[in-house]
Order: C-alpha cells, then sequence, then structure tokens
C-alpha cells in the first residue's frame, strides 16, 4: 500500500508517520508547506495532483482538513484521509467537507457532532494518542541533573496565548467591548460548558468581525463561520489568556509554580519563569520530573482531550487538568489522573498532592500504564485503518 502524507509541521507528524511506515505502508511525503507557509490552495492542489497522477495511492493523509486536497482528491477519486488535532479548525465550514472522498476523523466529540451532519458517511470521531515509545527512550535516560533541572512542585508547559490574541488588538465599541468583558468573566467562573457561542449577539458579532481587516473570510463554505470564529478565534484566545494568567497567578500565590514558555509572562510576577522547551527531547524530561503538571485546556475544545494530556500522562507525568466530558471514557479520575472544577478545588488538590508523594506517584503510574496499553498511536491508527477498510468505496 503506498499513500501520500501532506505534511505542514504539526508535531505529531513523525510519530503518524512512523506508526505508517511500521505497519508496513510506503509513505511518501509532501512538504510544501513546512517550508512555504504562504503556499496558495492552487499550489497544494498541483503538489497533490501531481502525486496522484504518478502513483498508485490508496489514500492521501493530513493532520487536520485541507479543502484544496479534497477537493483534489474528489476530483481525481482518490480517498482523503485526515485527523484533526486543533479547535477551532475553520476550514471544517469549507464545502469541501460534503465531498465523498473524505474520510475525515475528530477528536473533540462535541465537535465531531456539529460538523457530522453534514457528511455523516464521511466524518468520524477519533480521539488523539501519544507516543510511549519515544517517551520512554528519554525518559528513562535522565540523569539526576535532568531531574534537578526540570523537576518543580507546579509545572505549566505551553502558550499563555497572549501573542495570539487579536482581540487584545481591536478597536471596538465600549459597549462590545463591556458585553465580551461580561461575558469572559462570566465564562471564567463555569467549567465544563462553553455558553460564549450561543450568548453572541449579532451586534457583537458584526462588531468584532468589522473590526479585523483580516477577519477569515471565504466564498466557499456551506454556513456563516462568523459567529463560530468570534467565539473560538477571539473570544476564546482572550479567555484562554485570561484563564492562564489567572491560575498561574493564583497558585502562585501559594505554591512554587514553574512555567515554560515563549509567550511573554511579565504579568507573572511570582512565576519562575524558564522560558520555552523543546517539544521533542525537553518536554517529556519537564513531565516527568515535575510532581504536578498542570493542564489547562482552551474552550473551544469543548469536551475532548488535548494532545497534552495524552503526552504528560505518556510521559510518566501526575496530570491534573481541568474536567472535561470525555475523561470519564478513557480515565478513571482519582486513579490515572486527577481533575479540577472550580479554582478552590485546584488549589485543594495541589495542596492535597504535594503533601502525598507515594498517592501522587501511584496515580501517575496507573496513569501511564493505562496510555501505554490503550491509547499509543499505533492502537489508534490501527482503529482508523479498521474503519477506513469498512468504509472505503468498493
Amino acid at each position: 500500500m503506498e499513500i501520500l502524507f501532506y505534511r505542514y509541521n504539526s508535531i505529531c507528524e513523525p510519530d503518524i508517520l512512523q506508526v505508517f511506515t511500521d505497519f508496513g505502508i510506503t509513505v511518501h511525503v509532501e512538504d510544501l508547506e513546512m517550508h512555504n507557509k504562504k503556499a496558495t490552495p492552487r499550489e497544494c492542489a498541483e503538489k497533490v495532483s501531481g502525486w496522484i497522477l504518478q502513483r498508485p495511492l490508496a489514500f492521501v493523509f493530513s493532520i487536520n482538513f485541507f479543502p484544496a486536497i479534497s477537493y483534489t482528491c474528489e476530483k481525481l477519486k482518490v480517498p482523503y484521509v485526515c485527523w484533526s488535532v486543533d479547535s477551532p479548525v475553520p476550514e471544517l465550514f469549507s464545502n469541501a467537507l460534503k465531498n465523498s472522498c473524505n474520510r475525515v476523523f475528530l477528536f473533540d466529540r462535541s465537535q465531531y457532532e456539529f460538523f457530522s451532519p453534514i457528511n455523516p458517511a464521511c466524518i468520524y470521531y477519533l480521539p488523539l494518542a501519544t507516543n510511549v515509545k519515544r517517551w520512554e527512550k528519554i525518559v528513562l535516560g535522565m540523569t539526576e541533573a535532568d531531574f534537578a533541572r526540570y523537576g518543580g512542585d507546579v509545572a505549566f508547559v505551553g502558550s499563555l496565548y497572549t501573542e495570539k490574541c487579536r482581540y487584545d488588538r481591536l478597536a471596538l465599541s465600549d459597549h462590545t467591548r463591556g458585553f465580551v468583558d461580561g461575558l469572559i468573566e462570566a465564562q471564567l467562573g463555569v467549567f465544563g460548558c462553553n455558553f460564549i457561542p450561543e450568548s453572541l449577539t449579532e451586534e457583537v458579532i458584526r462588531g468584532i468581525e468589522g473590526a479585523d481587516p483580516g477577519f477569515y473570510r471565504s466564498s466557499d463554505i456551506y454556513a456563516d463561520t462568523s459567529r463560530y470564529l468570534v467565539a473560538h478565534q477571539y473570544i476564546g484566545m482572550k479567555l484562554a489568556a485570561m484563564e492562564r494568567e489567572r491560575t498561574l497567578n493564583r497558585l502562585s500565590e501559594h505554591f512554587n509554580v514553574t512555567l515554560y514558555t515563549r509567550s511573554d509572562a511579565s504579568r507573572l510576577p511570582k512565576i519562575h519563569c524558564k522560558g520555552g522547551v523543546s517539544t521533542l527531547t525537553e518536554m517529556p524530561k519537564v513531565f516527568q520530573a515535575s510532581k504536578i503538571n498542570l493542564n489547562i485546556t482552551m474552550r473551544a475544545i469543548e469536551t475532548g482531550l488535548s494532545l497534552r494530556v495524552w503526552d504528560i500522562l505518556g510521559c510518566g507525568g501526575f496530570l491534573l487538568t481541568n474536567y472535561q466530558a470525555e475523561i470519564p471514557a478513557y480515565f478513571e479520575i482519582g486513579r490515572d489522573l486527577e481533575t479540577y472544577e472550580s479554582m478552590k478545588e485546584l488549589e485543594e488538590k495541589v495542596r492535597y498532592y504535594l503533601t502525598h508523594d507515594e498517592e501522587r506517584v501511584e496515580i501517575a503510574i496507573n496513569g501511564y500504564e493505562k496510555v501505554a496499553k490503550y491509547h499509543t498511536y499505533e492502537i489508534r491508527l490501527s482503529q482508523m485503518i479498521k474503519i477506513l477498510t469498512e468504509n472505503m468505496p468498493s
């Protein structure tokens, strides 16, 4: 079997490519967008069509959905398989999502339930996974110096989203700004439910849309994307920035908190900020050496588990994450990982697990064993291929 892997440099691409290869699949790689971030849909289509016309490909694969690839595969009658690892993904509103060539896998069940009615026979739910073998090689080779360098009480690895927050750069009316500020404050107090999209008024949506000349616009859509984009890419990013800042500042009042980020951390005066870390070589050492690894999920991921959840557990780290509705489907809370549903509960659990070492280590081991047994890329891609085998055109 031969496939084409269209890459744009997602962090999980090397792991997936390796598993496909280990499965005995011949993988050809098109890396246009790894070197040219301004590549046009036309250039993408030309590259993909060139591969399809040269080789008997079983399917074209990508991380996240590329409408240009879908249209090309539809025209040339080759299946297009993609696995969404992000949210939000505006491209899922493209009319290309309706194409019969698609085999689209979405990791967030809420996202799946939202988009699957557009093309029910071609859209599937598939949670994310991790590469335990990769992490084991790094973690098992850690030295005392590594534990001293990367160890700590509470650690958070990730963006603060301040540099990605377009909302802060908009010139908005006092009414719009006040409405959004109030909405964010209300949402910050509620976990497990994202009520921002349905709470937006048309006036606020149009105000934010009109204030940004770079607002994502496309004529190739089957539904108006304005509410979705305003809720998730504008207000959602602002919400994420505020939530991460407040959470980390609050914890740092009582605990030693280490932050690994390339974002501006000047508004976190009591945090020990150590800058960014390499995803493949340093991040697993942080997860293994830290007593508590904190995860704060963006609200655009409504029910699903982000890649960070799987990676922390796959590195043998103790995970304390905000509650997500899909967690009980894969893990036992209090046995494999821990969750919080309020700032008070977060503080209480940090305090508890910093003083209960044996219980914390046992949970970390349980979480690692659960992921290693059920949630590796080998297992997940086997599930994907089974679905493809059962749903490919004859």
